[in-house]
């Protein structure tokens, strides 16, 4: 990592973000961090792992899940995040503006967005912000996802939201191709072996395929079994596509498993 204390701080491929979901109903650890003291030590091993970053979560993004109000969504994230904002850096994941001015109030320092929509926030908060692709909403983006071409319009899409955030005065702006958001399996391959055209964007980017979907859909179809392998069995397949993440100039990539993941960019660097 570089950049000084005063200006955005610049990662170098290899970074983790480390997940932290506080909701009852997220796809991989749901229900396990609800209450605010463990979601805060689990927090703290994360950074203990090597992550650089603690993304802390309040609202399910899996496929169907139900919106969350952002009272609710507060209600959750808001001690966490005030138990973790003086010892490493906290994003709020969050697509609800109430939530992130409280967050950002209480010491988070990045706005990631799967709305894409809270740039002009980030510029005003002065924070960073990681602007997400996604088609609909978490409810509807699996219904019958359909591009032309995957890696070129969601380019040009997440290049137009950073753009659109550095002229509002965002001085740190990330771009997630949104893997699993609104894509099928072939979708979210194709976006992973044309990282490279999102890396030559000239913008920082940040990948989460941590334990989805897709990965239990290969992991299944190598064992020669129908369905899917349970999210806790799919941390090979996760840190597979961190390391050709970080092969391919991703600097940031979120994840479940970070012990893991910082060896794989440690092999990679």
């Amino acid at each position: 990592m570089a950049g000084s204390p005063d200006g955005p701080r610049v990662y170098v491929p290899g970074a983790v973000m480390g997940v932290l979901n506080v909701t009852p109903d997220s796809f991989s650890d749901g229900g396990r961090f609800l209450d605010p003291e463990a979601a805060v030590a689990h927090g703290l091993r994360l950074i203990d792992e090597g992550a650089e970053i603690v993304d802390v979560g309040g609202e399910s993004t899996r496929p169907g899940a139900d919106p969350v109000g952002p009272d609710e969504e507060i209600r959750r994230v808001l001690p966490v995040v005030a138990g973790l904002a003086d010892k490493v850096r906290v994003s709020i994941d969050t697509r609800h503006p109430e939530v992130a001015r409280v967050a950002v109030a209480e010491g988070a320092e990045i706005i990631n967005d799967i709305s894409a929509c809270l740039g002009s926030l980030a510029a005003e908060l002065g924070v960073g912000w990681v602007a997400i692709h996604m088609l609909g909403d978490p409810r509807t983006m699996q219904d019958d996802p359909t591009y032309g071409d995957v890696v070129a319009e969601v380019s040009a899409f997440l290049v137009e939201r950073a753009e659109r955030a550095a002229e509002a005065g965002v001085a740190e702006v990330w771009i997630d191709p949104g893997i699993g958001f609104g894509k099928t399996t072939r979708h979210n391959l194709e976006l992973l072996a044309g990282l490279e055209a999102l890396v030559d964007t000239g913008w920082p980017v940040l990948v989460g395929a941590s334990r989805k979907r897709f990965l239990g859909e290969l992991a299944a179809a190598s064992d020669g079994i129908d369905g899917l392998t349970p999210p806790d069995d799919r941390r090979e397949g996760s840190v597979a596509v961190a390391a050709w993440a970080f092969h391919c100039g991703v600097r940031l990539v979120r994840a479940h498993d970070v012990r893991s993941t910082v060896q794989a960019a440690q092999v990679v660097g």
